[in-house]
């Protein structure tokens, strides 16, 4: 064969060989659609917690609104959503409904599937102003003192309080429960009662063992106490329902040499939060967390939304990064702007994506008449409305329900909050990743128009338009996950 001829036929090998590695070298591979399941609540709730038609991410598109949710990068880990059961809310719902309203209405409070799976209560340690009158666990004639607590007592929350708890509990297992007073016994006061006064130094180590006695009664009854704060809004002495003048200076100190070491000479793990009041009073928290033997026994802070900005939450926790927070308190009521919709859904929001591991609002259920209630707030919503003047009573479930439903329902206690991006405009939104690794998004269009956005997540998005004041809340499962 002549040396061109050989040449001939290497060359005709290679490209043999190229064609050959062409034609076997896989195709990209296709993105595969992965659904969304979506739940949505308009502005006017004709629609509440609605499931719409599933939608599935697809191949990327840009948009200049688009949520990019990156699941790989996370905050704090949420305990979850709730309200309370005051003393109010559990004698209207144990006195005025049928046992047969009770299961159902707590059913939809409560069970994750059948309803929308409420799991972090607050409960006042005695009378708060939702309650029908004042008491504490150890209430004495006036100018007796009882230093032992030998008279102390949780009976009378034994009557429809610790019942619903233990339903509740029944019906979510993973529930949380802090615990706040909104005072100690009178004699332990300078007032030597319930309304106004503050704390006499010489009570603090009686205060310290009503805390552990608490606890312990209450675990007694099968209600664990997941957390404690010394005491309801410190800064704050109402005149006609129960309330203790509390400086950061003194919680520090009843914290650090009394709470703390009575909790930890009884190896409760109940965790202690500070402050549990408004964000716009935050820097009381400042100054508890800067006693280094105080803040060592203490989880974080609780705070309320009736004053200042969520944006102090942030603040706090870029101060003290290894302490958390959560929002305690928050009641809807008639104050509020008409969006109501918007307006709790954005606190939930706003509340998450500034580090509170749980959001709490106030009352479970009230009356037709924003009670029953000792003094306070006589425009306060539950989460339920019992109207006893019909008869029978009739449950309604308010905005409120709907608005925790967005997140108590489809977010599990454990999960992560994970990054998403937000927005100068209407268009609000926070993202969660699962214990069972399922993906939650919460998106709020809080402005005045119609919002079409596109969401972003591993490569992939879809594309949703929300109406003015609406909500909706997003689901899906990365592949090779199981329901």
């Amino acid at each position: 064969m002549s040396r061109l001829r050989r040449a001939q036929v290497v060359l005709l090998a290679i490209a043999c060989a190229a064609v050959q590695n062409a034609c076997s070298a896989k195709a990209p591979a296709a993105v595969p659609d992965i659904g969304v399941e979506v739940f949505e609540s308009s502005a006017d709730l004709r629609e509440s917690l609605q499931q719409k038609a599933s939608v599935a991410f697809g191949a990327p598109q840009s948009s200049p609104l688009t949520i990019n949710v990156d699941d790989a990068v996370t905050y704090q880990q949420m305990d979850g959503f709730g309200a309370s059961i005051t003393e109010s809310s559990a004698w209207l719902m144990y006195n005025k409904l049928s046992v047969a309203q009770r299961d159902e209405l707590m059913e939809k409070l409560f069970d994750p599937v059948k309803g929308i799976g409420l799991s972090f209560l607050r409960q006042p340690m005695g009378a708060s102003d939702f309650a029908l009158k004042d008491y504490s666990y150890n209430d004495l004639p006036a100018g007796q003192r009882d230093p032992a607590l030998t008279q102390f007592s949780i009976a009378h929350d034994r009557a429809y309080i610790v019942p619903l708890l233990r339903q509740a509990i029944a019906l979510n297992p993973q529930i949380k429960i802090m615990a706040s007073p909104w005072s100690p016994p009178g004699w332990m006061k300078t007032s030597d009662s319930m309304i106004e006064g503050k704390l006499l130094a010489t009570s603090y180590p009686a205060l310290a063992k009503y805390f552990v006695k608490f606890v312990h009664a209450y675990a007694a009854e099968g209600i664990p106490i997941y957390a404690v704060s010394m005491q309801n809004e410190p800064l704050f002495s109402p005149g006609n329902y129960p309330g203790t003048l509390v400086t950061a200076e003194e919680q520090a100190v009843f914290i650090r040499d009394h709470l703390g070491p009575a909790f930890r000479a009884q190896n409760l793990d109940t965790k202690i939060m500070v402050f549990d009041h408004n964000w716009d009073l935050i820097s009381y928290a400042n100054t508890v967390l800067s006693d280094p033997k105080a803040a060592s026994f203490v989880a974080g802070t609780a705070v309320h939304c009736y004053g200042g900005s969520v944006t102090a939450q942030t603040q706090l926790r870029n101060q003290f990064p290894d302490k958390d927070i959560w929002e305690t308190e928050c009641s809807g009521g008639a104050w509020q702007p008409k969006n109501l919709l918007s307006e709790q859904v954005g606190l939930i929001i706003g509340s998450t994506r500034n580090w509170a591991k749980g959001v709490i609002l106030w009352n479970l259920a009230l009356d037709q008449t924003n009670g029953p209630h000792l003094g306070g707030c006589g425009n306060c919503r539950g989460l339920v409305t019992i109207d006893t003047n019909a008869s029978p009573s009739t449950t309604t479930l308010t905005v409120d329900y709907v608005a925790l439903g967005h997140a108590s329902k489809f977010v599990s206690p454990g999960a992560w909050r994970v990054e998403s991006n937000s927005f100068d405009t209407g268009l609000q939104d926070v993202a969660f990743r699962n214990p069972d690794g399922s993906i939650v998004l919460l998106a709020l269009n809080s402005g005045s128009t119609t919002v079409s956005f596109h969401v972003g997540w591993s490569g992939r998005s879809f594309a949703y338009t929300l109406n003015p004041g609406s909500a909706a809340t997003f689901r899906w499962r990365p592949p090779g996950q199981r329901e």
